[in-house]
C-alpha cells in the first residue's frame, strides 16, 4: 500500500492506494499533519511506501517524522515519469503538473490530452497521443483574481464568493464576481477550443480545488476528476519502485 503526500499552496491531502485502487483522502492544514499522519498508519498499517508532491511549505522535522512510518521519497523532476517531456526547461516544471501528466498518460492513454488544474493557479498541460508532454499556460486562478483585485486598487473590497449565475452586475461586489467567475469560465472554454482547433478528438480533464463549480459552468464535453494529481503521483511511484 501507498501513502501519497499532497502539499498545495492551501492544503495537503493525504491519499491511501492499494496497488492502483484509490481508497480513501484526507484534507488537513501543516500543524494536525502529524495527527493525522498517525491516524491514517493506524487505520493503514499496510503502507509501505510514501511519495510527496510539494508546491507548497512542508518542515524538513515533518518529512523526517514521516521516515519513522516508512520510506519517503520525494517527487521530483528527476523521478522517472512514463511520458517524453519536451518541456524546454524541465527542472522548472511543477511537480503537480508532472503528476497530472503521468495520470493523464495512464488514464487515457493514446488519446490527445488537455489536463486544466483549477486551484491557486490554473494550469494547462498538453500530452500528445504518442505520448509527448508538450507543454500549456499558467493563469492566476479564482481566488488569486479577487486577491489582485483587492490588493491593487485602493476601494475595492476583497471579495471570495463564488455564487453568482448572471453576467451583469448590479453593483461593485456583483460586478467583480462576475468579472471572476465569467472570465474564469470564458478562457477557459476559448482555450479548449484553440486546443480543439489544433488537435483531433481532444480529451479535457478537469482537475484541482475549483473544478467541481466550474464544470457546471463549462460548454465542453470535459472529464472532472477531483484526484486525479493524487492518482498521477501513485502513478510515478509505482514506477519507481522498480
Amino acid at each position: 500500500m501507498n501513502l501519497i503526500v499532497d502539499v498545495g499552496n492551501s492544503f495537503i491531502k493525504l491519499a491511501v492506494f492499494k496497488g492502483d485502487m484509490f481508497l480513501e483522502v484526507l484534507q488537513t492544514e501543516e500543524k494536525n499533519i502529524l495527527k493525522n499522519f498517525s491516524n491514517i498508519f493506524k487505520k493503514y498499517p499496510m503502507i509501505r511506501h510514501i511519495m510527496i508532491s510539494s508546491v507548497g511549505k512542508l518542515s524538513e522535522e515533518h518529512i523526517k517524522a514521516m521516515a519513522v512510518f516508512a520510506p519517503v521519497s520525494m517527487l521530483t523532476s528527476d523521478s522517472k515519469v512514463p511520458f517524453r517531456n519536451q518541456y524546454a526547461t524541465p527542472k522548472t516544471l511543477g511537480v503537480d503538473r508532472i503528476a497530472l501528466i503521468a495520470a493523464a498518460y495512464y488514464k487515457y492513454s493514446a488519446q490527445n490530452c488537455l489536463v486544466i488544474d483549477a486551484g491557486s493557479c490554473i494550469t494547462y498541460d498538453f500530452l500528445s497521443e504518442d505520448g509527448v508532454y508538450k507543454g500549456g499556460a499558467i493563469s492566476p486562478g479564482v481566488h488569486m483574481r479577487y486577491k489582485a483585485m483587492n490588493a491593487y486598487t485602493a476601494k475595492l473590497p476583497l471579495v471570495s464568493s463564488l455564487d453568482f449565475e448572471d453576467f451583469i452586475g448590479d453593483s461593485t461586489q456583483s460586478c467583480m464576481i462576475s468579472g471572476v467567475v465569467n472570465g474564469t469560465v470564458n478562457e477557459i472554454q476559448g482555450v479548449i477550443l484553440q486546443y480543439i482547433d489544433r488537435f483531433k478528438d481532444l480529451t479535457v480533464i478537469l482537475t484541482g480545488g475549483d473544478s467541481h463549480f466550474l464544470s457546471k459552468r463549462l460548454k465542453s464535453s470535459i472529464f472532472a476528476h477531483p484526484n486525479f494529481l493524487l492518482e498521477g503521483v501513485n502513478y510515478i511511484l509505482e514506477l519507481n519502485k522498480h
